[in-house]
């Protein structure tokens, strides 16, 4: 019994790292633009946000740290009234710095996430869902 519990408190620690993250109701309408042309938008300034990217010794999933990087900066950008946000570099220790801009009607072109390093041609994407 004693074993189990030891072997549970770690993975529980470890899901409740997201709660809490959460898209705002005026995030929803942040797209972002992941290799899109933001070059005909109004560029409303820079966010840098941050997660937990390890607990303890663990380093936690790095698409979920990207998934909740991005849901902070959509929530950060609808603040300041952007439409859209660009990651401006890769995370790193659990921060990455997001372009806000307000687009309008000139909506940058959709575009799936950057492949990651070492995924081979075929592997599936991941992309966070609605309400997530």
């Amino acid at each position: 019994m004693r074993k189990t519990l030891l072997l549970l408190v770690p993975v529980l620690l470890l899901g409740a790292c997201s709660w809490g993250i959460t898209l705002d109701d005026a995030a929803k309408n942040v797209r972002t633009a992941w290799s899109g042309d933001v070059s005909a938008c109004r560029d409303l300034g820079k966010v840098t946000v941050s997660v937990m990217e390890r607990v303890g010794p663990v380093d936690r999933n790095d698409i979920k740290v990207r998934d909740e990087l991005e849901v902070l900066a959509r929530n950060e950008a609808a603040k300041m009234h952007a439409d859209t946000i660009k990651p401006l570099a890769e995370p790193a220790d659990g921060s990455q710095p997001w372009g806000a801009y307000q687009c309008g009607s000139h909506t940058p072109a959709a575009s799936a996430p950057p492949s990651r390093s070492g995924s081979a041609p075929g592997d599936a994407q991941t992309f966070p869902i609605q309400g997530h």
